[in-house]
């Protein structure tokens, strides 16, 4: 049984998309990379893929969060501060599950991301939900990014 890990989405197998690793030991988040080669200009936003979808147990989440590096040294932010990967994003049948790191670059230059370039982490969390919460009784998810509500 998968208790929770990366895989790499269809579009994408064989492409040489290497699956998420935690680079020391006392790492909390995996690194993601870029699945191809993206520009990000100035004062705009971009959906950069990673080729990649992620499973987990229901009661946990993956969270994105942007490099140190990216902020610092290259003027890019994640467009929403914190991406939220809920365990039902997992093989939506509008595009499988795959994870975008959506940049919004606050700096005068282009910035190129370049395929295979380590961009953001992820870091599984489990949650807590309040008394009375019917949120399992829902619907089933269908819809890929941005779909929870709609």
């Amino acid at each position: 049984m998968k208790t929770r890990g990366f895989e790499i989405v269809s579009k994408y197998q064989g492409r040489g998309i290497d699956l998420p690793q935690r680079k020391t030991a006392a790492s909390a988040g995996y690194d993601l990379q870029a699945a191809r080669t993206v520009v990000v200009e100035p004062g705009q936003l971009a959906m950069v893929p990673t080729g990649l979808k992620a499973y987990m147990q229901s009661d946990e989440v993956l969270t994105i969060h942007i490099r140190s590096s990216m902020a610092i040294k290259r003027g890019l932010m994640l467009a929403n501060h914190v991406g939220i990967v809920d365990a039902d994003y997992y093989n939506n049948e509008e595009n499988e599950g795959h994870i975008f790191i959506v940049l919004w670059n606050r700096g005068k230059a282009a910035v190129t991301i370049e395929g295979g370039e380590r961009i953001a982490q992820g870091i599984f969390m489990k949650y807590l939900a309040v008394d009375g919460d019917e949120a399992g009784a829902g619907e089933v998810r269908k819809g890929g990014f941005g779909s929870t509500g709609r």
